[in-house]
C-alpha cells in the first residue's frame, strides 16, 4: 500500500486485495468506463463486492461458477441509485482493463483509473448514476489533472472485440455535456 493512498470521502470504502503499487515515475492519464451486473442482468446486492473482494460464492449463482476464481478491480463503482463504492486507492493499479491498449499505450491498468456503473450494455443508466459520474470525474481529474475530457473512454474503445462496455446504452453525450456544465469543485 503507498505512504498516502488516495480514498475519496464521500465513497464507502471496502479494501480489495485485487491491486497493486504502479510504478513510481507512472503519470495516472487515463479514465476507463466500464459497466457491471452480477448475476448478469441483474442490479442490487452483495455480489459486485464479494467478486472484488475475492468471496463470490460459486454457488449462488451457475455463472459465478465460471468467474468466482478470477482476480479482478475496480477503483470506484457507482450503484444505480448513485452510491459510490471505492475498491482501490486512486494511485493504486486496479486490475480492471486486463489486456487494453490507449493510443499506442499496452497495460492500461498501469495508467488508469477504472469506474464500474452497475449496469449492462443495453440498459439505460440512472440520471443519479450521471450525476455521481460526473461529480467524481471532476474529483478525479482535480487530483490528477493529465485526466482531461478527452482521456476519458470506455472499456470497449481499450478492448475492443474483447470488452463492449459501457455500451450503447451509456449516453457519451450526455455525460461529456454534464461535465461541461458542471462547475469545478470538489465533492
Amino acid at each position: 500500500m503507498p505512504e498516502n493512498p488516495v480514498w475519496l470521502d464521500n465513497a464507502e470504502c471496502c479494501p480489495s486485495p485485487n491491486c497493486d503499487e504502479r510504478a513510481a515515475d507512472e503519470q495516472i492519464s487515463l479514465l476507463v468506463i466500464h459497466n457491471i451486473s452480477l448475476p448478469l442482468g441483474k442490479f442490487g446486492g452483495p455480489w459486485i463486492t464479494d467478486l472484488f473482494l475475492n468471496r463470490l460464492d460459486p454457488g449462488a449463482d451457475p455463472y459465478f461458477e465460471e468467474i468466482a476464481n478470477l482476480k479482478v478491480s475496480s477503483h470506484l463503482l457507482i450503484r444505480r441509485d448513485g452510491e459510490l463504492v471505492q475498491y482501490v486507492p486512486l494511485n493504486m493499479r486496479a486490475w480492471h482493463a486486463g489486456v487494453s491498449n490507449y493510443c499506442g499505450r499496452e497495460a492500461c491498468n498501469d495508467f488508469s483509473i477504472g469506474i464500474e456503473l452497475e449496469g449492462t450494455d443495453e440498459t439505460p443508466y440512472t440520471d443519479e448514476q450521471y450525476r455521481r459520474l460526473v461529480d467524481v470525474t471532476i474529483e478525479i481529474m482535480e487530483i490528477y489533472p493529465a485526466i482531461t475530457p478527452k482521456q476519458i473512454t470506455g472499456h470497449s474503445d481499450i478492448a475492443p472485440g474483447r470488452k463492449t462496455d459501457p455500451g450503447p446504452a451509456f449516453d457519451w453525450k450526455k455525460y461529456q455535456e454534464m461535465l461541461r456544465e458542471e462547475p469545478k469543485h470538489s465533492v
